[in-house]
């Protein structure tokens, strides 16, 4: 499979158009990825737009691909929405990573009351671009079409409000509803993420007064970093997206 870059915009690129790769994506691709002239690779904007063409110079500085072929991709339906609440460590970052490469359509950091890592004043804008950068890189990892928005924190005030026009779904083990036994209502799905201490009672009674639905993932326990992939893997078969 051809490697895969991301550039900025691509929405007026044509076939036979040059498009290049400069800053750390260039480095990466000519350093740490080793591209060389004449190979096939893909780049794409993050917005549903694809190309295929071939490298034709390539300098840790500057990456130009002639482009051969053109395509956009449609913004998958319904989309999935990832509510993670911060953990500890790198558990969350973890969850984020490989929801992305699962599939998810954004991500919406959560200040639940368990969490143990708080995100306040600069740390909240720098843990949220640490999210991004790793959303990004995920992405291309697994050649998606579409980059996932990472939205800025939330608390469980506004997390309820989306409870009120979304469909919102808490993974609770001492729920009854398995999210197997699910179906599309054609609504976006919001999946609801605790931290390592899960959603407290507090929380549950709040979010499933403003609409929000328990769901059982399985018999056993997850941890916070596979919980959220393993529910969107789940998910991906209801939806018809796998």
């Amino acid at each position: 499979m051809a490697l895969h870059f991301l550039v900025e915009s691509a929405s007026d690129t044509a076939i036979g158009d040059v498009v290049t790769l400069t800053g750390s994506e260039a480095k990466h691709a000519a350093v740490v990825r080793r591209l060389r002239v004449g190979e096939a690779v893909t780049v794409g904007d993050g917005a549903g737009v694809w190309l295929t063409g071939v490298a034709e110079e390539v300098t840790p500085a500057r990456v130009d691909v002639r482009v051969s072929e053109r395509a956009v991709a449609p913004a998958p339906t319904p989309r999935i929405v990832l509510v993670q609440a911060l953990a500890k460590g790198d558990r969350d970052e973890l969850a984020v990573q490989a929801a992305c490469e699962l599939g998810v359509d954004e991500v919406v950091p959560w200040q639940a009351s368990r969490s143990v890592s708080r995100w306040e004043g600069a740390k909240a804008v720098k843990g949220r671009e640490r999210w991004a950068s790793i959303v990004r890189e995920a992405a291309k990892q697994a050649h998606r079409a579409w980059v996932p928005e990472v939205a800025a924190p939330v608390t469980t005030k506004q997390l309820a409000a989306r409870a009120a026009q979304q469909r919102v779904l808490l993974l609770d083990p001492t729920a009854s509803t398995r999210i197997s036994q699910l179906e599309s209502d054609g609504r976006d799905v919001v999946l609801v993420v605790g931290p390592e201490g899960g959603i407290s009672d507090e929380e549950i009674a709040r979010l499933v007064e403003a609409g929000a639905e328990r769901v059982l993932l399985g018999d056993t326990v997850l941890r916070t970093s596979t919980a959220g992939p393993a529910a969107i893997a789940v998910l991906s078969v209801a939806l018809g997206r796998w």
